[in-house]
């Protein structure tokens, strides 16, 4: 027993040394030199004063701002996470439709089926900071009644805030939806 116990006890200690100690240096470091910011998160500002983080979703209350993707966990940084609920879990189809109702209240003239899906349903991580353009476009007509604006001028700040997919092939164009907030505000100043 003593042949085998030994060195496994060995080998335990130096690979939780190499992948819990050094690797975690080893990806922490390398975010550091090669990641945005020096891997610390991208505060925005306004006014000189911290609004948000450009990575991260945010809640959006107000007629008046474009709605994030729902977030199971709040919009809570300190743990991401998803709801872990199926599609056909009864307590998730209760979360959609209700999050269905309240979109339709806001939304006067837009039919259920017109809604995206991701307006409804929480991304994985539960902190997803993007809409797709369409998600964005269906919240057009809200937006420009609560501000006074055209929905022409609302569809041109959409159009100048989205991101094509990545290298022209890979996903789908996005829209920073806390980018799209603080350039509609500017523009209603």
């Amino acid at each position: 027993m003593r042949t085998n116990l030994i060195p496994a006890l060995r080998m335990t200690a130096v690979m939780l040394v190499l992948c819990c100690g050094f690797y975690t240096l080893i990806v922490w470091g390398f975010a550091g030199i090669t990641g945005p910011q020096g891997g610390e998160a991208e505060l925005v500002s306004r006014d000189g004063k911290p609004v948000g983080a450009a990575l991260v979703g945010q809640l959006f209350t107000s007629d008046g701002y474009f709605q994030s993707r729902p977030s199971a966990i709040d919009y809570n940084a300190q743990g991401s996470s998803g709801s872990n609920k199926g599609p056909s879990n009864p307590d998730h189809l209760a979360t959609v439709q209700a999050r269905i109702d309240t979109f339709l209240v806001h939304n006067p003239g837009v039919a259920k089926n017109e809604i995206p899906s991701e307006l409804v349903t929480a991304s994985g991580s539960g902190l997803d900071p993007h809409l797709s353009a369409q998600a964005a476009r269906v919240q057009v007509k809200r937006i420009a009644t609560a501000r006074g604006l055209s929905e022409a001028a609302v569809q041109q700040l959409i159009d100048a805030h989205t991101d094509g997919p990545l290298l022209g092939l890979f996903g789908t164009a996005t829209i920073n939806v806390l980018e799209l907030n603080l350039a509609l505000d500017a523009a209603t100043k």
